[in-house]
């Protein structure tokens, strides 16, 4: 750009960079325009900078917990498997007598529930709940923990417990509370009595952890089988190196984990880490849903801008400015959009990170808390996404504002030309067909591909309706028209108004149709999951009553005594059968069942195809997927490994029954059961029980809960209630989902607040001639919202729609995980589309106020 005569310069040349000043004048000169894009880009930056803000903390709080475990430890002897028998006595032998020990401490453990002072469960949030044996200081090898008061257990019935979990409870030294250990045989008591002996220290002892330590002896009979322990803690003799003596062990115990101290805090880190990253990938995925929509409404803000700057970009031309430095001046504005969006994102995202934080913890998850934790990545990721979505969303704007003729763009005319929507709708009706296809082809098979399929057709429809909806707005909002008929000319202007742009309309109502097609989807998936859970008891289920756990219980199920107690406290229970979860290992795969304590028949519906469903000894059920698979015959004899492989257990197919979801790949005898399931992890995870005819299941109900009462944890619940709290739990991860697609659909609604206003500046001329023939304030302002309604609720029908292709297309895919069912819930998607009206009116009431107050005189006269 050349100097002008009173340029000051500096060896022939211009002093600093005009065309620079001439961006931040402009983004100076239309702060409230500057806000509304700034907003967008922060709201996207935050959630990103927030995610990883979170589950750093989250990160570092259990890195923390961690840092004291295994201390002073050589070395560590553990199953490979966490749920195994654990290390054998024989084993704890042999490391006692390897050349280089001088000495071993096993230890045991196991999952209990703590009753408080008023015999209540003291709720964990999902914490663990644990027990440990206390290891004295002359036989300890790790470092011992620290006691702030009393002292640790010297006898059968006294326990330490840990701060954290005395203040849950309630209990100081010398209190008596009762502990229920849900693996106790049906011959013994499921609670025992216990003495607070003193109270212990640990790590970040927050987040609902309670820690019982007992005496050694006791902690044996309670967790242990008599004959295993948990792991074994190693101690070096004078002179030999822990490495050393860890690879002379790990050489005479193959099957085993050998570690060092640092390598088991190490370990445990990293499968807290992989945890974690579920968490950060799903925050991280409704982040990136939020920049998605911000990127549109990013570019959809940049092309109004650029149009309405026409005239003053094309007199920059005509004044010596290249098209490198008008395309530039775009760009810088771009940058510096981004830069200072992405800063206050940043600020933002730990803002969002403590809120999050806060709100697990008032929903009591058990989540441990520390102070905020915020990572060079995570400045830099915040600042280089919401740079780059910035810049990428203007870059073709300005290149389009860099070939504009200075002479034609000048021109009135000018502004008002569009280009062809012929080969972009073109485009989009082969990527929605080809989208269409992918997703009947997934939706036709089941499992990780086939939803890898749809996924990809869901890709291909998006960007379809990204392509084609200029071209859809048309006739759509040509025929919602009809719901503004009632205002008359007003009602015509409006709808005038929403089908003149179809590029402008199109982009606003896309931000809003990407929003609520995840809110339909969403809906859709757990309308149905709820429905197949329905249809799954009424027609599986044949028990009356159904006694389960609280639904944030720290037990995996119920004590094993709880269908004794019931069969012989209430005569009217003519079965009560307790279902267990087994695992076992074939081959190199893992399989999941149930293990019944008495017969099935009458209590769960099921089909027998083969063989009997009368279980010996050791006998096993498999579903007939399972059969077919592995080539399985009634009567054959198979091998089953436990899950630490080092025990084998022949057993013999008894029947074969079409596969349900309520009793996984195989059903195991009770006798198959005690063999593969350690004793700390046996328990029902379901009691189901089955009235005698002509019974009063009113007054049986009441017999039930005073026949369970002294187990404390079980909840008695008829099939309606059982689909109940089933759906309720669906609901809450429902809510956590609606919560964080929000975000999305809260940009989306300031994105039709940007472009209204924005399209207001652009139509100052018309509004102001409209005025000055007679259109009243009351009349704009209400003409700009009907516009702005038909331009939501356009993109809420595209949405809505493509929600219930991709929602039915995903789910067709989980048909092996029991959701079988596709329900559409009506009435809610009915809500959101008068929701979506509601919104599109509230978004354009600053926009039609400022609408309104546009001068006539001034307006008609502005150039």
């Amino acid at each position: 750009m050349a100097a002008s005569p009173g340029t000051p310069t500096k060896n022939g040349r211009p002093r600093g960079n005009p065309m620079r000043k001439v961006a931040l004048r402009n983004l100076a000169a239309h702060k409230v325009r500057l806000a509304l894009t700034l907003l967008s880009v922060v709201l996207g930056t935050a959630f990103i900078a927030g995610s990883f803000v979170f589950t750093d903390t989250l990160q570092r709080t259990f890195d923390g917990i961690f840092e004291d475990e295994a201390k002073g430890v050589d070395v560590r002897v553990s199953p490979e498997n966490q749920q195994s028998f654990g290390v054998p006595i024989a084993v704890v032998d042999q490391i006692s007598r390897t050349e280089g020990v001088r000495a071993v401490a096993p230890n045991v453990n196991g999952p209990l529930v703590l009753l408080n002072l008023e015999n209540k469960p003291v709720q964990t949030g999902g914490a663990p709940s644990w027990g440990e044996s206390y290891v004295p200081p002359e036989r300890a090898v790790a470092e011992p923990k620290k006691f702030i008061e009393g002292a640790p257990p010297t006898a059968t019935g006294q326990v330490a417990i840990n701060s954290g979990g005395a203040d849950r409870a309630g209990l100081k030294v010398g209190d008596t509370a009762k502990v229920l250990i849900p693996s106790r045989s049906t011959q013994q008591s499921p609670t025992i009595d216990v003495t607070i002996s003193g109270i212990y220290t640990v790590a970040s002892d927050t987040g609902g952890f309670i820690g019982l330590i007992f005496d050694d002896t006791q902690a044996r009979q309670l967790f242990t089988d008599g004959y295993h322990v948990a792991y074994v803690d190693v101690a070096a003799s004078s002179g030999v190196a822990g490495d050393d003596l860890r690879d002379r062990i790990a050489e005479q115990l193959p099957g085993f984990k050998v570690q060092n101290g640092e390598q088991v805090r190490a370990d445990l880190k990293s499968q807290v880490s992989e945890a974690l990253n579920f968490i950060n990938y799903f925050l991280l995925a409704f982040g990136a849903i939020a920049l998605i929509v911000g990127t549109f409404i990013i570019y959809n803000t940049f092309s109004m801008i650029v149009a309405q700057r026409l005239r003053e970009l094309a007199l920059l031309r005509a004044v010596g400015a290249s098209r490198r430095q008008v395309g530039n001046t775009v760009i810088s504005e771009a940058l510096v959009i981004g830069f200072i969006g992405s800063a206050i994102g940043l600020a933002a995202g730990v803002g969002l990170a403590f809120g999050l934080s806060a709100l697990l913890n008032a929903f009591d998850l058990g989540l441990p808390t520390g102070s905020m934790t915020v990572l060079p990545r995570t400045i830099v990721v915040g600042l280089v996404v919401g740079l780059l979505v910035t810049v990428v969303s203007a870059y073709a704007p300005a290149r389009r504002a860099a070939k504009i003729p200075p002479v034609e763009a000048m021109r009135e005319e000018f502004a008002s030309a569009g280009d062809s929507l012929r080969v972009r709708t073109l485009v989009g009706a082969v990527l929605g067909v080809i989208g269409v296809v992918l997703v009947a082809l997934g939706a036709q098979s089941t499992g990780g591909n086939a939803a890898a399929t749809v996924g990809v057709g869901a890709l291909a429809l998006i960007f379809a309706v990204l392509l084609a909806s200029p071209a859809l707005s048309r006739p759509v909002v040509g025929t919602l028209g009809v719901l503004v008929r009632p205002f008359g000319p007003i009602g015509r202007m409006a709808r005038n108004n929403a089908v003149r742009n179809p590029r402008r309309t199109a982009a606003t109502a896309f931000a809003l149709t990407l929003g609520l097609m995840l809110v339909s989807a969403i809906g859709i998936l757990g309308a149905s999951a709820k429905s197949s859970v329905g249809v799954l008891v009424d027609k599986g289920v044949a028990a009356d009553y159904v006694l389960a756990g609280p639904q944030q219980s720290q037990l995996l199920g119920l004590p094993l005594g709880v269908p004794d107690a019931v069969k012989q406290a209430v005569p009217e229970v003519a079965q009560a059968v307790g279902l267990r979860g087994a695992a076992v290992q074939i081959g190199d795969d893992q399989l999941a069942g149930v293990s019944p304590d008495g017969p099935l028949e009458g209590v769960l519906n099921y089909d027998i195809l083969r063989g009997t469903g009368t279980l010996g000894d050791n006998d096993i059920l498999v579903d007939d997927t399972e059969a077919a698979d592995r080539n399985w015959k009634v009567g054959q004899t198979v091998e089953l490994t436990t899950l630490d492989k080092n025990q084998k257990v022949p057993v013999t197919i008894a029947g074969v029954y079409k596969k349900t979801p309520l009793l996984g790949s195989m059903v195991l005898s009770p006798g198959v059961f005690q063999k593969v399931t350690p004793v700390a992890f046996q328990n029902n995870f379901f009691v189901l029980v089955k009235a005698k005819p002509g019974t009063d299941l009113t007054a049986m109900r009441t017999d039930l809960a005073k026949a369970t009462d002294r187990f404390a944890v079980v909840q008695v619940q008829d099939r309606e209630e059982f689909k109940g709290a089933q759906g309720r739990q669906i609901n809450t991860l429902l809510a956590i989902l609606y919560g964080l697609l929000a975000l999305a659909v809260v940009i989306a609604i300031l994105g039709i607040i940007n472009t209204l206003a924005l399209s207001v500046v652009e139509r100052r001329r018309e509004i102001g001639m409209l005025r000055a023939v007679g259109t009243t304030r009351a009349q704009v302002r209400r003409s700009i919202y009907l516009e702005s309604m038909l331009i939501a609720v356009f993109g809420a029908i595209v949405g809505v729609l493509l929600g219930i292709g991709l929602g039915i297309g995903f789910l067709r895919t989980l048909r092996d995980f029991g959701i079988d069912q596709i329900s559409i819930p009506w009435n809610q998607l009915v809500a959101v589309l008068i929701a979506s009206a509601v919104v599109g009116v509230l978004a354009a009431v600053w926009p039609g106020i400022r609408a309104a107050r546009t001068p006539p005189l001034a307006a008609i006269a502005d150039l």
